[in-house]
């Protein structure tokens, strides 16, 4: 059966600061704001719709919630840190001066958070 492989997928976060999250993802990330109303923030992702919901209280995985396939790690990362944006690191993980995490091979990733403190991404796979 089917019935989703056509469909659009969509990406779901909380934040308790809306004003926050709209700075964040319109203005530092630059992601067109496709609608707002009581319920959510909604911006377009490349194609696919990101909807914020603002909630009262939120605790954020420990984990990536939302990343983003890149050509050039290095130079987004370099670009994003231009843009304001503070990478994470993380214990036990051996990432260099730009927070780049390489496990092997050509795999590269990097981490960051959005103002409610979830974990984002770039990555070249």
């Amino acid at each position: 059966m089917m019935i989703l492989t056509n469909a659009k997928v969509g990406a779901f976060l909380c934040t308790c600061d809306r004003r926050a999250a709209r700075t964040f993802y319109g203005g530092t990330l630059g992601f067109t704001l496709i609608q707002e109303d009581d319920y959510a923030l909604v911006f377009d992702l490349n194609g696919t719709a990101l909807r914020i919901s603002p909630v009262k209280d939120f605790t954020p995985q420990p984990f990536t919630v939302l990343g983003w396939r890149v050509a050039d790690v290095p130079a987004s990362v370099k670009a994003l840190t231009e843009a304001g944006i503070q990478f994470a690191r993380f214990d036990g993980l051996e990432q260099d001066g730009l927070g780049i995490w390489s496990p092997g091979g050509a795999i590269k990733v990097a981490w960051f958070k959005d103002p409610d403190g979830n974990i984002l991404s770039v990555s070249n796979s």
